[in-house]
């Protein structure tokens, strides 16, 4: 198994692409606290790992707030005993419409999911993984961030700040044997999706959003899963600070 042993936060684990990748990781042996603001959800996502032979524990958090990320990392090192993976995967947007329309409470917020989050993991997860002499972080940011459209500014921003925050990370850490790595998924089967659309999701926008897409389809959470599973592993053990667009060639 390609993480046996290994411990993991997968944060926005509740559904969608973090969902996927809880799964995934556990498939591989790896032990997984799923995080999630939404408890109905996240706690399904942990029975459903352990039901299948997986073992996981759910901790509700707001991983915009510091109090909560404290929390979360606190609890992961109580459950488990150790933390090895760190996948920045919650996040937030607002609907797809005009820049000046978006309200400055949808701004904040979605500031303080997708960037501000990153700040707090790396806050309260960095000095641990100094301790041990190594860890992982894999941020889900988004092809918005490298090839933006009209309609998503301010969440088009926010994965730009993800990815180069990421990066950055990637050049300071490494001395300390820190791997910072990044996915950047296409619109994908995730509960933005509607959001990403202007708010309804029908077969005729879906289609507009497919046709930008050489391979032809939406990103699944399992397409997501796969690259989280090989950039968590030691097989990725001499990659970082990379970017992996996932996207079914959309930002060719």
């Amino acid at each position: 198994m390609r993480l046996n042993n290994k411990v993991a936060i997968v944060t926005g684990a509740g559904s969608g692409f973090g969902e996927g990748v809880a799964m995934r990781f556990a498939q591989e042996g790896c032990k997984i606290i799923v995080n999630d603001i939404n408890t109905e959800t996240g706690e399904r996502v942990a029975r459903e790992i352990n039901a299948a032979g997986g073992e996981a524990r759910f901790i509700q958090a707001d991983v915009a707030r510091d109090a909560d990320v404290a929390r979360l990392v606190r609890s992961v090192l109580e459950v488990f005993g150790r933390l090895h993976i760190v996948v920045n995967n919650a996040g937030t947007t607002h609907r797809n419409r005009p820049m000046l329309e978006v309200t400055e409470e949808e701004f904040d917020r979605i500031y303080a999911v997708n960037v501000k989050s990153l700040y707090l993991s790396a806050k309260h997860v960095v000095p641990h993984f100094r301790a041990q002499g190594g860890g992982c972080f894999i941020t889900i940011a988004s092809t918005a961030g490298v090839r933006p459209r009209p309609g998503l500014t301010w969440y088009n921003g926010s994965k730009g700040a993800a990815i180069t925050i990421s990066r950055s990370m990637a050049a300071e850490l490494a001395p300390a044997k820190i791997r910072v790595n990044c996915i950047n998924p296409v619109a994908g089967e995730t509960g933005l999706l509607a959001e990403f659309m202007g708010g309804a999701d029908t077969a005729e926008i879906r289609a507009k959003f497919i046709a930008s897409i050489p391979l032809g389809r939406l990103s699944t959470p399992l397409d997501i899963a796969n690259a989280a599973l090989f950039l968590a592993s030691d097989e990725a053990e001499f990659i970082t600070g990379a970017c992996l667009e996932v996207d079914g060639g959309r930002c060719v």
